[in-house]
């Protein structure tokens, strides 16, 4: 059950780590890519974020590549 336990730490770890630099780009002024696209009205606000949810897939797919190229699996 240890090892369970550890497993939640570390995606919760993890999660943080997310947050904090999502938190950080905001503050720097990251609003998202060219090509996202963003409606805004009186009452609506939609934001598609297109173009990143593509380029971190592509950095996602290539660390995950890498990690398995490296394990030797």
């Amino acid at each position: 059950m240890s090892g369970l336990g550890k497993v939640i730490v570390l995606i919760g770890l993890g999660i943080a780590a997310v947050g904090v630099i999502l938190w950080a780009l905001g503050k720097a002024g990251f609003h998202g890519l060219p090509g996202d696209v963003k409606y805004e009205s009186e009452h609506v606000k939609v934001y598609v974020p297109i173009v990143t949810c593509i380029v971190l897939s592509i950095l996602l797919t290539g660390a995950m590549w890498l990690w398995r190229w490296f394990s030797g699996r």
